[in-house]
């Protein structure tokens, strides 16, 4: 829009020599309206000449343009045209290299065109469409900077300008606007003995230092950031400790074997201790019984050793009578197991005291229980009766 001033001024070139060269040439004989019908010629209007196409109605147009204004300040002329919907407003296209007649021609009348990359640039636009109505309209502003000749007060006039529509048939239809007078005062007219005046004081340019408020918007950010990991990474590091699994329970066969293997190495025979030689056999192996097979075996009677093992040992002790006993055969018979805890009661409640050859077979029976009813156990032979006279043998 801002290119809308270079479209006027062009269309304003071209109709300004037509209306010049009109003007100038000799005239041999009144034109009659007639002759201005078919020529396609209009009215003229200070010196710019309407063209409508023969048949066609001329667009209405309406201007408004400022009747004061002030030297060295721009007076916008409105011009509002209402033609066809197939029309088209300024069709030639708008340059403003080529509007530098069109200057020159408002200079002399004291408007200059001000510069279209200011903030008074020329502007064009047309209504939406509206299905009710037959015709469209289209608004033109266009900002003159008035320039009087001489100081003071002074009255100028706005020569008419044409504006260019082109129809829908190719054809190019041209209007005037009305010449405008304005009263334009000087910027210092109502100050008596104006005198110049010096510039005003600078004023304080303010930078928005975009690098330091997004380095300390990111820095915050990076700090809270920073804050809110190391008070996790404290958190993480300084969480309980989880104990230490303890280590897996040890095979009650290998708790067994290891406290047989202790009595048999702990010198009792040697020192006479016969009874508490029984007894640690007879601890060792009820203990045992008692982990292996799910029962507490040390504060069981040996009836109670014995029931639990006929429910909770199938496998690994077997019900054997008479001869069966002495086949070899996976587990351990049930009645070598009764024998084994009737001489231990034997040594415990009935004050017997056992001879080092009854020790010894003890834990010898002692050893082949365990052996005989550890889990995948290959058959264990029978316990031999050969007796243990001597530690370490």
């Amino acid at each position: 829009m801002r290119r809308a001033a270079g479209w006027i001024a062009s269309v304003a070139v071209a109709a300004a020599f037509v209306s010049s060269a009109a003007a100038q040439a000799p005239s041999t004989s009144p034109a009659s309206p007639d002759d201005a019908g078919d020529a396609g010629v209009g009215a003229e209007i200070g010196g710019c000449v309407e063209s409508i196409p023969k048949g066609a109605a001329r667009p209405f147009v309406n201007e408004t343009f400022p009747a004061r204004g002030t030297s060295g300040w721009a007076a916008t002329l409105s011009i509002t045209v209402v033609h066809g919907k197939g029309e088209r407003v300024l069709p030639a296209g708008l340059d403003l290299g080529a509007a530098a007649e069109a200057k020159k021609y408002l200079q002399k009348a004291g408007f200059v065109i001000p510069d279209q990359d200011g903030g008074a640039a020329a502007h064009i636009s047309t209504e939406p469409d509206d299905k009710s109505r037959s015709q469209a309209t289209t608004h033109l502003e266009l900002p003159l900077v008035v320039l009087p000749p001489e100081p003071g007060r002074s009255v100028l006039t706005l020569p008419p300008l044409p504006v260019a529509i082109a129809r829908a048939n190719g054809e190019i239809a041209t209007v005037c606007t009305h010449p405008h007078t304005i009263v334009v005062e000087d910027p210092i007219a109502n100050v008596p003995q104006a005198e110049p005046k010096p510039n005003p004081e600078p004023r304080p340019q303010r930078e928005e230092w975009t690098a330091l408020k997004k380095a300390v918007l990111y820095g915050g950010l990076g700090l809270v950031v920073g804050a809110l990991l190391a008070y996790l990474g404290y958190k993480w590091w300084n969480k309980p400790k989880p104990p230490v699994p303890p280590p897996p329970p040890r095979p009650p066969w290998e708790v067994a074997l290891e406290q047989l293997d202790e009595v048999r190495h702990a010198g009792l025979l040697d020192a006479k201790r016969h009874t508490e030689y029984f007894d640690r056999v007879s601890d060792a192996v009820r203990g045992y019984l008692g982990a292996r097979f799910g029962f507490d075996g040390l504060e069981s009677t040996s009836d109670e050793i014995l029931t639990a093992l006929e429910k909770q040992a199938a496998g690994f002790v077997r019900l054997d009578t008479g001869s069966e006993i002495a086949a070899p055969a996976p587990g351990v018979p049930l009645e070598e197991v009764r024998r084994f805890l009737a001489e231990c009661d034997l040594v415990k409640f009935a004050n017997l005291k056992p001879s080092p050859e009854q020790c010894a077979t003890a834990l010898i029976v002692g050893e082949h229980i365990v052996r005989a009813t550890m889990p995948f156990a290959s058959p264990a032979s029978p316990p031999s009766t050969r007796p243990e006279t001597k530690e370490g043998a």
